[in-house]
Protein backbone atom coordinates (compact mmCIF):
# COMPACT_ATOMS: atom_id res chain seq x y z
CA UNK A 1 0.00 0.00 0.00
CA UNK A 2 1.41 3.39 -1.08
CA UNK A 3 1.83 6.02 1.94
CA UNK A 4 2.40 9.81 2.09
CA UNK A 5 5.25 10.95 4.13
CA UNK A 6 7.16 13.52 5.29
CA UNK A 7 10.53 11.71 5.19
CA UNK A 8 11.01 8.36 3.33
CA UNK A 9 10.93 4.82 4.11
CA UNK A 10 13.82 3.80 6.25
CA UNK A 11 16.25 6.86 8.27
CA UNK A 12 17.22 8.04 4.94
CA UNK A 13 16.48 11.98 3.59
CA UNK A 14 16.44 13.06 0.12
CA UNK A 15 19.02 15.46 0.44
CA UNK A 16 19.29 17.84 -3.02
CA UNK A 17 21.08 17.72 -5.53
CA UNK A 18 20.54 13.79 -5.64
CA UNK A 19 21.17 11.67 -9.35
CA UNK A 20 20.39 8.81 -10.62
CA UNK A 21 22.97 6.36 -9.46
CA UNK A 22 24.03 8.17 -6.14
CA UNK A 23 24.06 6.07 -3.21
CA UNK A 24 23.71 7.12 -0.03
CA UNK A 25 24.20 4.67 3.40
CA UNK A 26 22.19 5.10 7.17
CA UNK A 27 22.05 2.62 9.54
CA UNK A 28 21.39 -0.76 8.66
CA UNK A 29 20.82 -0.39 4.96
CA UNK A 30 21.21 2.25 1.50
CA UNK A 31 19.30 4.19 -0.59
CA UNK A 32 20.00 4.04 -4.45
CA UNK A 33 18.73 6.33 -6.51
CA UNK A 34 17.38 5.62 -9.97
CA UNK A 35 16.45 9.73 -10.60
CA UNK A 36 16.27 12.40 -11.30
CA UNK A 37 17.13 12.31 -14.16
CA UNK A 38 14.79 9.28 -15.26
CA UNK A 39 17.31 6.80 -16.93
CA UNK A 40 16.32 3.34 -18.61
CA UNK A 41 16.70 -0.48 -16.82
CA UNK A 42 16.71 -3.29 -18.52
CA UNK A 43 14.20 -4.52 -15.53
CA UNK A 44 10.40 -5.50 -17.40
CA UNK A 45 7.88 -3.14 -15.96
CA UNK A 46 5.33 -4.56 -13.57
CA UNK A 47 2.72 -1.91 -12.65
CA UNK A 48 0.43 -3.30 -10.38
CA UNK A 49 -0.18 -0.13 -8.08
CA UNK A 50 -1.07 1.81 -11.40
CA UNK A 51 -4.99 2.28 -11.24
CA UNK A 52 -6.05 3.13 -14.60
CA UNK A 53 -3.73 5.08 -17.82
CA UNK A 54 -4.51 6.31 -21.50
CA UNK A 55 -2.97 8.18 -23.81
CA UNK A 56 -2.52 11.49 -21.78
CA UNK A 57 -1.99 10.66 -17.95
CA UNK A 58 -1.17 7.40 -15.94
CA UNK A 59 -3.04 6.99 -12.62
CA UNK A 60 -0.57 5.69 -9.93
CA UNK A 61 -2.20 4.89 -6.83
CA UNK A 62 -3.11 1.42 -4.84
CA UNK A 63 -4.04 -0.47 -8.00
CA UNK A 64 -7.34 -1.95 -9.04
CA UNK A 65 -9.73 -4.27 -6.56
CA UNK A 66 -8.40 -7.71 -6.95
CA UNK A 67 -10.47 -11.09 -6.93
CA UNK A 68 -8.47 -12.51 -4.60
CA UNK A 69 -9.31 -10.86 -1.91
CA UNK A 70 -12.81 -11.80 -2.24
CA UNK A 71 -12.24 -15.15 -2.65
CA UNK A 72 -10.06 -14.84 0.85
CA UNK A 73 -13.18 -12.94 2.02
CA UNK A 74 -16.26 -15.20 1.37
CA UNK A 75 -14.39 -18.35 0.59
CA UNK A 76 -11.73 -18.34 3.82
CA UNK A 77 -15.09 -17.99 5.95
CA UNK A 78 -17.27 -20.42 3.52
CA UNK A 79 -14.27 -23.12 3.55
CA UNK A 80 -13.96 -22.67 7.81
CA UNK A 81 -17.71 -23.47 8.12
CA UNK A 82 -17.40 -26.17 5.80
CA UNK A 83 -14.43 -27.78 7.82
CA UNK A 84 -15.97 -27.24 11.05
CA UNK A 85 -19.39 -28.76 9.91
CA UNK A 86 -18.55 -31.29 7.39
CA UNK A 87 -14.85 -32.47 7.42
CA UNK A 88 -14.26 -32.37 11.38
CA UNK A 89 -16.99 -35.08 11.99
CA UNK A 90 -15.53 -37.15 8.77
CA UNK A 91 -11.96 -37.04 10.36
CA UNK A 92 -13.35 -37.86 13.66
CA UNK A 93 -15.20 -40.78 12.07
CA UNK A 94 -13.04 -42.15 10.32
CA UNK A 95 -10.26 -42.56 13.83
CA UNK A 96 -13.14 -44.02 15.46
CA UNK A 97 -12.64 -47.04 12.72
CA UNK A 98 -8.73 -47.19 12.69
CA UNK A 99 -9.08 -47.60 16.40
CA UNK A 100 -11.81 -50.64 15.84
CA UNK A 101 -14.70 -48.71 17.76
CA UNK A 102 -18.07 -50.03 17.67
CA UNK A 103 -20.69 -48.19 14.79
CA UNK A 104 -22.67 -47.12 17.55
CA UNK A 105 -19.70 -45.40 19.31
CA UNK A 106 -18.61 -43.68 16.11
CA UNK A 107 -21.88 -42.47 14.99
CA UNK A 108 -22.37 -40.58 18.18
CA UNK A 109 -18.99 -39.28 18.14
CA UNK A 110 -19.41 -37.68 14.30
CA UNK A 111 -22.33 -36.48 15.24
CA UNK A 112 -21.45 -34.79 18.35
CA UNK A 113 -18.82 -33.14 16.59
CA UNK A 114 -21.26 -32.01 14.04
CA UNK A 115 -23.57 -30.76 16.39
CA UNK A 116 -20.87 -28.97 18.72
CA UNK A 117 -19.38 -27.40 15.18
CA UNK A 118 -22.61 -26.21 14.11
CA UNK A 119 -23.71 -24.75 17.39
CA UNK A 120 -20.11 -22.92 17.46
CA UNK A 121 -20.10 -21.57 13.47
CA UNK A 122 -23.35 -20.09 14.10
CA UNK A 123 -21.73 -17.87 16.44
CA UNK A 124 -18.01 -17.73 14.90
CA UNK A 125 -18.85 -18.11 11.02
CA UNK A 126 -20.89 -14.83 10.87
CA UNK A 127 -18.43 -12.86 13.25
CA UNK A 128 -15.84 -13.56 10.98
CA UNK A 129 -17.62 -12.65 8.16
CA UNK A 130 -18.37 -9.34 9.57
CA UNK A 131 -14.68 -8.74 10.80
CA UNK A 132 -13.21 -9.56 7.16
CA UNK A 133 -15.83 -7.12 5.42
CA UNK A 134 -15.02 -4.36 8.34
CA UNK A 135 -11.38 -4.53 6.98
CA UNK A 136 -12.58 -4.87 3.56
CA UNK A 137 -14.88 -1.63 3.84
CA UNK A 138 -12.09 -0.07 5.42
CA UNK A 139 -9.49 -0.26 3.05
CA UNK A 140 -12.35 0.44 0.15
CA UNK A 141 -13.11 3.90 1.64
CA UNK A 142 -9.88 4.38 2.19
CA UNK A 143 -9.11 3.89 -1.62
CA UNK A 144 -12.21 5.76 -2.60
CA UNK A 145 -11.03 9.04 -0.58
CA UNK A 146 -7.12 8.64 -2.03
CA UNK A 147 -6.51 11.03 -5.25
CA UNK A 148 -3.76 9.06 -6.80
CA UNK A 149 -0.60 10.71 -8.01
CA UNK A 150 -1.07 11.06 -12.06
CA UNK A 151 1.54 11.35 -14.24
CA UNK A 152 0.94 13.10 -17.50
CA UNK A 153 3.37 12.37 -20.27
CA UNK A 154 2.06 14.64 -23.15
CA UNK A 155 2.91 17.80 -20.26
CA UNK A 156 5.65 15.76 -18.53
CA UNK A 157 4.83 16.92 -15.35
CA UNK A 158 3.81 14.81 -12.36
CA UNK A 159 0.62 15.93 -10.33
CA UNK A 160 0.86 15.10 -6.58
CA UNK A 161 -1.88 15.54 -3.93
CA UNK A 162 -0.01 15.93 -0.65
CA UNK A 163 -1.29 14.76 2.74
CA UNK A 164 -3.69 17.54 4.45
CA UNK A 165 -3.16 20.16 0.85
CA UNK A 166 -5.62 21.62 -0.75
CA UNK A 167 -4.50 22.47 -3.68
CA UNK A 168 -2.44 19.80 -6.09
CA UNK A 169 1.57 20.68 -6.45
CA UNK A 170 2.87 19.79 -10.16
CA UNK A 171 6.36 19.09 -10.41
CA UNK A 172 8.64 18.39 -13.54
CA UNK A 173 8.86 15.37 -14.58
CA UNK A 174 12.61 14.89 -14.74
CA UNK A 175 12.76 16.41 -11.53
CA UNK A 176 11.32 13.89 -9.95
CA UNK A 177 13.33 11.89 -7.67
CA UNK A 178 12.78 8.45 -7.24
CA UNK A 179 15.25 5.73 -5.07
CA UNK A 180 15.07 1.64 -3.73
CA UNK A 181 15.71 0.98 -0.35
CA UNK A 182 17.35 -2.03 1.00
CA UNK A 183 17.36 -2.04 4.71
CA UNK A 184 18.36 -5.23 6.93
CA UNK A 185 18.37 -6.04 10.96
CA UNK A 186 19.06 -9.25 13.30
CA UNK A 187 16.29 -10.56 14.85
CA UNK A 188 15.30 -13.84 16.74
CA UNK A 189 14.88 -15.65 14.33
CA UNK A 190 18.06 -14.37 12.13
CA UNK A 191 19.06 -11.53 9.44
CA UNK A 192 15.69 -9.55 8.34
CA UNK A 193 16.16 -7.94 4.73
CA UNK A 194 13.28 -5.67 3.56
CA UNK A 195 13.40 -3.45 0.05
CA UNK A 196 11.07 -0.87 -1.03
CA UNK A 197 10.87 2.08 -3.89
CA UNK A 198 9.67 5.55 -3.63
CA UNK A 199 8.88 8.82 -5.66
CA UNK A 200 9.32 12.22 -4.28
CA UNK A 201 9.93 15.63 -4.30
CA UNK A 202 10.49 18.90 -1.91
CA UNK A 203 8.08 21.34 -1.83
CA UNK A 204 9.54 24.06 0.24
CA UNK A 205 11.29 22.28 3.08
CA UNK A 206 8.31 19.76 3.09
CA UNK A 207 9.25 16.39 1.59
CA UNK A 208 6.85 14.81 -0.27
CA UNK A 209 6.73 11.20 -0.73
CA UNK A 210 4.72 7.60 -1.99
CA UNK A 211 6.66 4.42 -1.04
CA UNK A 212 6.01 0.75 -0.35
CA UNK A 213 7.84 -2.23 0.55
CA UNK A 214 8.54 -4.31 -2.27
CA UNK A 215 9.70 -8.14 -2.20
CA UNK A 216 13.18 -7.63 -3.88
CA UNK A 217 15.46 -5.09 -5.45
CA UNK A 218 14.63 -6.36 -8.91
CA UNK A 219 10.66 -6.42 -8.41
CA UNK A 220 11.41 -2.74 -7.04
CA UNK A 221 13.23 -1.33 -9.68
CA UNK A 222 10.29 -2.74 -11.87
CA UNK A 223 8.04 -1.08 -10.13
CA UNK A 224 9.53 1.85 -11.32
CA UNK A 225 10.21 0.90 -14.73
CA UNK A 226 7.11 0.64 -15.37
CA UNK A 227 6.46 4.38 -14.54
CA UNK A 228 8.98 5.49 -16.21
CA UNK A 229 8.45 3.21 -19.37
CA UNK A 230 5.24 5.27 -19.51
CA UNK A 231 6.37 8.68 -19.67
CA UNK A 232 8.38 7.84 -21.96
CA UNK A 233 5.97 6.31 -24.61
CA UNK A 234 7.49 2.44 -24.18
CA UNK A 235 4.52 1.28 -22.19
CA UNK A 236 1.16 2.11 -23.65
CA UNK A 237 -1.27 -0.60 -22.13
CA UNK A 238 -2.08 -1.66 -18.74
CA UNK A 239 -2.39 -5.31 -20.37
CA UNK A 240 2.14 -5.43 -20.39
CA UNK A 241 2.56 -4.68 -17.06
CA UNK A 242 -0.22 -6.10 -14.89
CA UNK A 243 -1.96 -9.22 -16.70
CA UNK A 244 1.22 -11.46 -15.70
CA UNK A 245 -1.05 -14.68 -16.50
CA UNK A 246 -2.69 -13.54 -20.02
CA UNK A 247 -5.94 -13.87 -18.72
CA UNK A 248 -7.52 -10.36 -20.73
CA UNK A 249 -8.48 -10.88 -24.06
CA UNK A 250 -7.92 -7.72 -26.47
CA UNK A 251 -11.39 -6.33 -25.75
CA UNK A 252 -11.74 -7.11 -22.15
CA UNK A 253 -11.58 -4.43 -19.46
CA UNK A 254 -8.45 -3.88 -17.97
CA UNK A 255 -9.21 -5.20 -14.30
CA UNK A 256 -10.25 -8.25 -13.29
CA UNK A 257 -13.99 -9.37 -13.15
CA UNK A 258 -15.56 -12.37 -15.05
CA UNK A 259 -13.99 -12.05 -18.01
CA UNK A 260 -10.68 -13.33 -16.38
CA UNK A 261 -12.77 -16.03 -14.72
CA UNK A 262 -14.07 -17.29 -17.94
CA UNK A 263 -10.64 -16.84 -19.69
CA UNK A 264 -8.69 -18.73 -17.27
CA UNK A 265 -11.74 -21.65 -17.82
CA UNK A 266 -11.25 -21.79 -21.12
CA UNK A 267 -7.23 -22.19 -20.96
CA UNK A 268 -7.82 -24.60 -17.97
CA UNK A 269 -10.04 -26.92 -20.70
CA UNK A 270 -7.39 -26.15 -23.46
CA UNK A 271 -4.62 -27.43 -21.67
CA UNK A 272 -5.94 -30.63 -20.54
CA UNK A 273 -6.84 -31.39 -24.50
CA UNK A 274 -3.30 -30.54 -25.15
CA UNK A 275 -2.01 -33.18 -22.50
CA UNK A 276 -0.21 -29.66 -20.35
CA UNK A 277 -2.64 -30.16 -17.64
CA UNK A 278 -3.65 -33.07 -16.17
CA UNK A 279 -7.61 -33.66 -14.95
CA UNK A 280 -6.53 -34.07 -11.19
CA UNK A 281 -5.14 -30.42 -11.70
CA UNK A 282 -8.49 -29.32 -13.21
CA UNK A 283 -10.64 -31.08 -10.58
CA UNK A 284 -8.58 -28.87 -7.85
CA UNK A 285 -9.49 -26.14 -10.34
CA UNK A 286 -13.31 -26.29 -9.84
CA UNK A 287 -13.04 -27.12 -6.11
CA UNK A 288 -10.87 -23.81 -5.44
CA UNK A 289 -13.21 -22.32 -7.40
CA UNK A 290 -16.15 -23.94 -6.10
CA UNK A 291 -14.66 -22.92 -2.05
CA UNK A 292 -14.52 -19.63 -3.31
CA UNK A 293 -17.87 -18.99 -4.45
CA UNK A 294 -17.53 -19.18 -7.97
CA UNK A 295 -18.28 -16.17 -9.87
CA UNK A 296 -19.33 -14.35 -6.91
CA UNK A 297 -15.93 -12.64 -5.84
CA UNK A 298 -15.20 -11.94 -9.78
CA UNK A 299 -18.93 -9.77 -9.78
CA UNK A 300 -17.89 -8.06 -6.76
CA UNK A 301 -15.09 -7.02 -8.35
CA UNK A 302 -16.77 -5.48 -11.25
CA UNK A 303 -18.91 -3.69 -8.82
CA UNK A 304 -16.17 -2.19 -6.66
CA UNK A 305 -14.14 -1.05 -10.05
CA UNK A 306 -17.33 1.20 -11.38
CA UNK A 307 -17.87 2.76 -7.69
CA UNK A 308 -14.35 3.64 -7.23
CA UNK A 309 -14.24 5.01 -11.00
CA UNK A 310 -17.52 7.22 -10.54
CA UNK A 311 -16.41 8.17 -6.58
CA UNK A 312 -12.81 9.17 -8.05
CA UNK A 313 -13.76 11.29 -10.79
CA UNK A 314 -15.73 13.47 -8.31
CA UNK A 315 -13.32 13.55 -5.95
CA UNK A 316 -10.58 15.30 -8.42
CA UNK A 317 -9.82 19.08 -7.80
CA UNK A 318 -10.54 20.98 -10.58
CA UNK A 319 -7.28 22.20 -11.61
CA UNK A 320 -6.34 19.06 -11.69
CA UNK A 321 -9.03 18.15 -14.11
CA UNK A 322 -8.41 20.46 -16.29
CA UNK A 323 -4.45 19.79 -16.31
CA UNK A 324 -5.46 16.10 -17.28
CA UNK A 325 -7.29 17.13 -20.54
CA UNK A 326 -5.32 16.26 -23.74
CA UNK A 327 -3.18 18.82 -25.50
CA UNK A 328 -2.83 19.03 -29.08
CA UNK A 329 0.54 17.32 -30.09
CA UNK A 330 2.69 20.06 -31.55
CA UNK A 331 1.73 21.00 -27.68
CA UNK A 332 3.67 18.42 -26.46
CA UNK A 333 6.58 18.62 -23.94
CA UNK A 334 9.59 16.84 -25.27
CA UNK A 335 12.55 15.31 -23.48
CA UNK A 336 15.83 17.18 -22.90
CA UNK A 337 18.69 16.67 -24.53
CA UNK A 338 20.61 15.82 -22.14
CA UNK A 339 18.05 13.07 -20.63
CA UNK A 340 18.24 11.95 -24.50
CA UNK A 341 21.85 11.84 -24.49
CA UNK A 342 22.29 9.92 -21.39
CA UNK A 343 19.38 7.00 -21.93
CA UNK A 344 21.42 6.32 -25.09
CA UNK A 345 24.39 6.26 -23.11
CA UNK A 346 23.27 4.13 -20.57
CA UNK A 347 21.62 1.39 -22.70
CA UNK A 348 24.85 1.18 -24.82
CA UNK A 349 27.00 0.49 -21.32
CA UNK A 350 23.97 -2.46 -20.90
CA UNK A 351 24.67 -3.99 -23.97
CA UNK A 352 28.20 -4.20 -23.82
CA UNK A 353 28.25 -4.73 -20.14
CA UNK A 354 24.50 -6.39 -19.42
CA UNK A 355 25.22 -8.52 -15.81
CA UNK A 356 27.33 -4.70 -14.35
CA UNK A 357 24.31 -3.34 -11.88
CA UNK A 358 22.27 -0.38 -13.31
CA UNK A 359 23.40 1.87 -10.76
CA UNK A 360 27.03 1.41 -11.29
CA UNK A 361 26.43 2.49 -15.01
CA UNK A 362 24.10 5.20 -14.03
CA UNK A 363 26.87 6.47 -11.77
CA UNK A 364 29.36 6.42 -14.85
CA UNK A 365 27.31 8.10 -17.13
CA UNK A 366 26.60 10.86 -14.53
CA UNK A 367 30.35 11.65 -13.95
CA UNK A 368 31.15 11.48 -17.71
CA UNK A 369 28.01 13.94 -18.33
Amino acid sequence: MLNNYDKPFGTSQIESPRKAGDVESFSGGKTTYLAPLPLPTPISPYGPHIAGLNETYMDFGLGSPQVFSWQLILGGSFTGAFMVIVLFPLFTGLLGIIFGYGHEAIWESVIGMFEEGYENELIAGPFILLICLAVWHHNHKKRAHIIPTRFNRQRREVCFMPAGATEPVFVPWESLSAWLIEAKGATQYGIHRQYGMGIGFYHGETLTSLEFPCAGLPLAISHWEAIRGYMEYEVNDLKSIQDLQDLQGPDDPPHEGLHTFRNARARMHQQIREGTRTRLSGFFWYLYHVMTLWTIPNHLVEWEVRRLERIGKQALPDVMREWSEPLPQDQWAKPSEELLRMSEQVRQMQKRQPYRPITEIFAQVQRER
